[in-house]
């Protein structure tokens, strides 16, 4: 499909794999957030007197918000400030932990943890609460840093997160990195910068919205991710 790599054609069996560093985002990758985030969007867009359909609410998850709030509902800057406040207020107290791992998820990591490789996260969810979730999962320890969007706003787009990401950490080389996301934004980011991405279709993303994007792979559920990041 449209070049990309699929898990078949993949010879296992490798002692090592040629990624040694990998950065994961955080919403619809590791982690089935759509009922805190949605319901966290519900409550800011209702404090905001603002009608959306719920059937679009899911659409809101993956972009920076502020983008959403502005693109979607038509909000001022003045009025995607308050939105954002809203939407902190309830995802702080109560969004945040309506949320799951994907099945596979906390193995897949351990395993890649305990093959040497290095791991990173790149999300625009802000880095506070995505700290506070990967300790919730208690997880936080695998992950070699934390990248996210700053809550004033100044860090949010996924290629500011890995800029800033790649800048403090000198050990990323192109070669031996790969982006792993499920919006075209993850892909677009990553190439940006020169790395490689693989596309999850298990998220929020469709399946047209990703290969169009031609990431370098498309899985479809945890476990061929992990072998694809295991045997490739």
């Amino acid at each position: 499909m449209n070049g990309q790599k699929h898990l078949a054609r993949h010879e296992p069996g490798s002692s090592k794999t040629r990624y040694q560093n990998i950065i994961f985002d955080l919403d619809g990758t590791l982690t089935d957030s759509a009922d805190g985030l949605t319901a966290s969007i519900s409550y800011a867009l209702k404090k905001m007197g603002a009608n959306i359909n719920t059937s679009e609410l899911r659409s809101f998850i993956g972009p920076p918000l502020q983008h959403s709030f502005r693109e979607k509902c038509g909000f001022t800057e003045s009025e995607v400030l308050h939105a954002i406040k809203y939407f902190r207020d309830y995802y702080r107290e109560k969004g945040l932990y309506e949320n799951k791992l994907y099945p596979g998820a906390a193995k897949m990591l351990k395993t890649l943890y305990e093959c040497d490789k290095k791991i990173y996260l790149a999300t625009s969810k802000a880095t506070i609460f995505a700290e506070t979730i990967l300790q919730y999962f208690h997880i936080d320890n695998l992950f070699t840093f934390i990248a996210g969007a700053t809550l004033d706003g100044s860090r949010v787009e996924k290629k500011e997160v890995l800029a800033y990401l790649i800048d403090n950490n000198s050990n990323l080389h192109h070669k031996e990195t790969v982006m792993v996301g499920d919006r075209k934004h993850d892909i677009i980011g990553a190439r940006s910068l020169g790395f490689n991405s693989i596309a999850v279709t298990y998220g929020y993303g469709s399946i047209q919205e990703l290969s169009f994007e031609k990431p370098a792979y498309l899985v479809h559920s945890v476990p061929e991710l992990e072998k694809v990041l295991t045997s490739s």
